[in-house]
Formats: C-alpha cells, sequence, structure tokens
C-alpha cells in the first residue's frame, strides 16, 4: 500500500491523515513526541525527532512503499522536508525551483525566518513595517530600532510564542529576552507595529496564480494575542485583487508555484501590509477552512501534490467558514469534554476535531498549542455560521479538575 510520510503530530497535522485515508493512502508519522494527537491518526509511527534529517532518512531509505511526504500546520518542519524529500527522490514544491540547492531554498526560507520574508517583500517593490533582526544582544543595541510602539518576536518560532506588543522602551528588552528563549536559532525581529484589520489567510496556488483565497477575521480575547477563532469570508474584489497580486509576486521571487499556503496580513484602508507566510497548510482549521468556503478538498489537494500529482481546484461555490478553539478555562487535568457529539450533528457543523483526552494535563490558551481541539463551520452568510457557533458554545462543556 502507498505511504505519505508525515512530519510531525501536532493537532495541525490531523487534517492532513485523514485526507490521505480518503485518498486510500496509509500514512507514516514522524514524531519525537509518542503522545502526540497525529500518533493515533496514523497507521505507522517513527519515534524520531522531525528536525533528525539523518535518522528519518536511514528510517525510509530504501522504501519502495513512500510516495510522498508533508510537513503541515507549522513551519517547524519545513527544512526537513525539503532535505529528506531531496534525498529521498520524493516531490517538494519548496525547493522545486534551486536545482538541489535546499539549504538555501528561497520558499522555505521565506516561511521559516520572517526578516527574510521583509528583504523579500521590499525586493518586489511591497511596503512593510520597520524593522531589525538579530540575536537579543545585537537588537537592543542597534539605534536603527523602529518608532514605539513594536511588536517582538522569535523570527523562526510559531504556535504565537514569544511574541509581546511593546509601548515603551522600558519593556523592550524582557521581550526580546523571551522572543529569544523560543527560538530554535536565538534570533529575533523587532517591527514596528501595524495597525488596521488584522486578517489571517489561507490561499493555493497553481501554476504561479492564486486559484484559491480564503481572508478570515481573527477572534481574540484581548489580552492575549492569540486567535479563538477564524471567520473566514467573501471579500470585495479590490481588496482580493490586491492580496492575490501581492502573493504572486512574492511566490515568483521564492520559486514557490504550487501548493498551499498561510498567511498574515493588515489592512488599511487601501493599504496591504503583507506580514508573514508559510508555504503549508495552516493549522488551527485553517486549511479546512479554505475548503469549506469554495467546497474543494484542500488538504486533499496538498497531499495529492506531495505524491506528485495535480489536483482540481474548480471552486463549487463561495461560502462563508468559521474556525472556533476548544479551550480550558483553568490549568488541570481534563476530566471531560461534554456535547461534542450533539455539537457535531448541528447542521452547519462541518467537523469537531479534538486534539486532547481525559486525563491529560491542560492549561489556559494563552498559545494555539494549549487548545482541546476546535470547531469547523458553514453557510451562505456570517449571520447563519454566527448562530450555528453559538449553539456550539452552548453545548460543549469543559470539565477540568484543578487539583
Amino acid at each position: 500500500m502507498k505511504r505519505l510520510v508525515i512530519l510531525g503530530g501536532s493537532d495541525g497535522t490531523i487534517s492532513s491523515f485523514r485526507a490521505a485515508r480518503r485518498l486510500g493512502l496509509a500514512t507514516i508519522c514522524v514524531d519525537m513526541r509518542a503522545d502526540a494527537p497525529g500518533v493515533r491518526e496514523a497507521d505507522e509511527f517513527l519515534h524520531l525527532s522531525t528536525r533528525d534529517v539523518e535518522a528519518v532518512t536511514a528510517a525510509l531509505l530504501g522504501r519502495d512503499d513512500v510516495v510522498g511526504m508533508l510537513a503541515p500546520g507549522t513551519d517547524i518542519n519545513l527544512p526537513s522536508l525539503v532535505e529528506v524529500t531531496e534525498r529521498l527522490g520524493l516531490p517538494c514544491g519548496l525547493s522545486a525551483a534551486t536545482a538541489g540547492a535546499s539549504p538555501d531554498a528561497p520558499a522555505l526560507r521565506a516561511s521559516v525566518d520572517k526578516a527574510y520574508f521583509r528583504e523579500v517583500c521590499a525586493r518586489v517593490g511591497l511596503g512593510g513595517p520597520a524593522y531589525v533582526s538579530g540575536t537579543a544582544a545585537e537588537v537592543l543595541r542597534d539605534t536603527a530600532r523602529p518608532a514605539f510602539p513594536v511588536i517582538v518576536k522569535p523570527v523562526d518560532s510559531g504556535s504565537s510564542r514569544g511574541i509581546t506588543v511593546c509601548a515603551a522602551p522600558s519593556e523592550l528588552a524582557a521581550a526580546v529576552e523571551a522572543a529569544a528563549a523560543v527560538s530554535p536559532t536565538a534570533t529575533v525581529i523587532v517591527e514596528e507595529l501595524v495597525t488596521g484589520r488584522d486578517l489571517c489567510g489561507e490561499a493555493f496556488l497553481q501554476d504561479g496564480r492564486v486559484a484559491l483565497l480564503g481572508l478570515s477575521d481573527r477572534v481574540v480575547a484581548a489580552p492575549q494575542v492569540v486567535a479563538v477563532g477564524h471567520d473566514m469570508a467573501p471579500r470585495d474584489e479590490a481588496l482580493t485583487r490586491e492580496v492575490t497580486r501581492q502573493l504572486e509576486l512574492v511566490c515568483a521571487e521564492v520559486g514557490y508555484t504550487d501548493g498551499p499556503l498561510n498567511l498574515d496580513l493588515f489592512v488599511t484602508g487601501d493599504t496591504v501590509v503583507l506580514i508573514e507566510m508559510g508555504a503549508r497548510i495552516g493549522g488551527n482549521g485553517m486549511g479546512e477552512a479554505l475548503g469549506l468556503m469554495y467546497g474543494v478538498d484542500t488538504v486533499a489537494a496538498a497531499v495529492l501534490l506531495a505524491i506528485g500529482e495535480r489536483p482540481e481546484l474548480s471552486p463549487r461555490w463561495t461560502r462563508h467558514a468559521s474556525v472556533r478553539m476548544l479551550r480550558s478555562p483553568s490549568a488541570g487535568t481534563l476530566v471531560a469534554l461534554d456535547g461534542l457529539p450533539d455539537a457535531l450533528a448541528l447542521p452547519g457543523v462541518a467537523d469537531v476535531v479534538v486534539t486532547a483526552s481525559p486525563g491529560e494535563r491542560v492549561v489556559p490558551y494563552t498559545e494555539c498549542r494549549a487548545k482541546l481541539g476546535y470547531v469547523l463551520a458553514s453557510g451562505a452568510s456570517a449571520a447563519e455560521v454566527a448562530r450555528v457557533l453559538a449553539a456550539v458554545e452552548d453545548l460543549v462543556r469543559v470539565s477540568v479538575d484543578a487539583g
């Protein structure tokens, strides 16, 4: 039986395991955590670090049943994806334009290095925030820092970790140290704080063009910056056209022609500012939401690309789609998640993905990886989807033992 290797077993990989199964593929999960949510979805498990390229390659070398590899949900595993697929001779859209120079693949660098992404945007003439980047010491010494307020981030970490908004210079040192602590390379970026409409996006490219684009409003419970949900909806033609133009410019510059794309952007008046992108399926249900919006199985499309096949991306409709995270109200041991079958049976609810089990330790939702799962819903209008989500909220109960 043909097998797809999925690097990582986080909650952001679950939809890919299930899409592979729909396509008749068996799956191999690679993760250093035997209790990762994706492990339960896989047909086979390699208990290895996804960053250990030598070990992963050795475990797969010589197998004639492995036909592709995917790294969905997070940018962290993309470097290994590029290197291992190159060594095994498997398809990889991130390195297709680099003639074998995988460590310097521009599409990879744009996905995993926020400072490099800013350089790419500048090269193609797109505006963006002033910034400085480097180690904690270098950034704190740099006198060319942007004016406050600023946002401080690790250049190469995900799950909303290590992100701080600083209103004054007195807050900078602690924020920079916090960002460096969660960066694999101890590198941070300090950016001018961009204001306006804060949007997330999910797109799918085909032949260098944006075939599908979904823009979503980030639903945030202040004062946290991590999104508790996303509302993806059709946008006016001018905004869609401008985002499409910018994405195609950036992707042409880095040689990324086919595949999924996850992005963050701000819209102020008529100005669109791309903040960052990842050449992968988005986590937190974003990949599935794009599919719900257009009636296209976008996660299955990414799986097909990973095994060297061309997906069909023609939209069947345009609808509203939303994601809401299942969250713990407090730290402790998860006792129960009640009401999920009733929620899944509601008209308009497309799926309820659960990533935590009773008996596990849980914490309040201050970063993406702390969620207990997510709910996907769609409808003909924003009001229709809001009614569905309100009904889900009434039905689902999270019980936690704080002892």
